[in-house]
This record gives C-alpha cells, structure tokens and sequence, in this order.
C-alpha cells in the first residue's frame, strides 16, 4: 500500500514536528508500505522520506517546478515527479496513494486535508483518511467543523470520513483499515 503523508515544509517549526515525521516514516516502513510525498527534501517531508529509505521503503515524491528550486527536491527519491503546477501535483499524489495521513502543518497541509476529505464525504474515494495531531494543532478545526455541523452547514458523515488520533501506531492501525462511507443522500445534497 502507498501512504500518502501530507506535512509541513517549514524549517521554523519546533524539533518534536520534525521527530514526529522521522517516526511516521520509520513506522510506515517498517510495516512495509510505500510513501507518497510532496517531493521535498527539508523539513517534515525530508524527515518522513529519509526515514522510509532508511527502513527499506520506496518514496515516490511529487513536485511542481516552481518549488523544485524554493524546496529542493528529494532527488533520493525512488521516484520523483516533477509537474508542471501545484493542480497537477496534487491529482498525481492523488492517483498513486491508497491512504492519507496528514501530520501538523501548515495552510498548504491544510487545502491537502480538505480536498481529500471532501471527496471522501462525496463518495468520490472510499480510501482512509486520518490525521495524528499529538499536539492539538488541530484541535480548533475540529471544533470550527463540530460548529458547522451543528449550524447545517455539513453533512453528518463528515465526521466518519476521517480519523483522528494522537499515537503513529493508532493512525496505521487506521489506515490499515478501510471502512467504507455511506454515499450522501439526496436530501443531503439538497436534491428534491
């Protein structure tokens, strides 16, 4: 199975974010799964690369040519796959993964989470999604979505298309296991 991580490429955040990523990519190896990134070298995506390679894993990186020269690309990659924008990179991570993972980050971390959990509460792919937030970063998202639930404003299976978790063997452990989502109804998508 392919993982595709979604992290930060800060080089300003705190260690433990840069700990985290290393464990994930230790942990994603070790259970003998492929990673799907970003395609760069530094900071959470070089330390979630770096740490599959070195437990025997394949990386296959993506990376528009813009950020090619901002980023650095994981030349070390098994594959690296450089696109021509950020639309077409996210289509390609899209098509090669069987799982989500999204570790802390940062707002382009964020648009990753929220394109794919989307389609999943669309129905459009059935694959896991889950997101390890040791830390509560993201804890005020989930309350902003707790509140839009409540004002009519999402779907009551936005909440089972995705998986929320604070340990790295819990989120494999998820991701490692599909379940499906009921496809919305009509009156959801205000159909008549």
């Amino acid at each position: 199975m392919f993982i595709c991580v979604f992290c930060a490429s800060s080089q300003k955040i705190d260690r433990k974010y840069l700990d985290l990523a290393r464990d994930v990519g230790t942990e994603l190896a070790r259970r003998g799964h492929g990673l799907v990134s970003g395609g760069a070298i530094v900071s959470c995506m070089g330390e979630v690369a770096r740490a599959v390679r070195e437990g025997g894993g394949q990386t296959v990186g993506v990376i528009p040519q813009v950020l090619v020269d901002i980023e650095v690309a994981d030349t070390d990659s098994t594959e690296l796959i450089v696109t021509g924008d950020m639309r077409e990179r996210k289509g390609l991570m899209d098509a090669r993964s069987d799982a989500f993972l999204v570790l802390p980050g940062g707002i382009g971390t964020l648009e990753e989470l929220f394109e794919i959990w989307t389609a999943r509460v669309l129905g459009i792919h059935e694959r896991p999604l889950v997101v390890l937030d040791p830390w509560g970063l993201y804890a005020p998202l989930r309350q902003l979505v707790d509140g839009m639930y409540e004002q009519g404003f999402t779907r009551p299976n936005v909440f089972d298309a995705i998986s929320w978790t604070t340990t790295v063997e819990e989120a494999f452990d998820l991701l490692e296991r599909t379940v499906p989502l009921l496809l919305p109804t009509a009156e959801e998508i205000g159909e008549p």
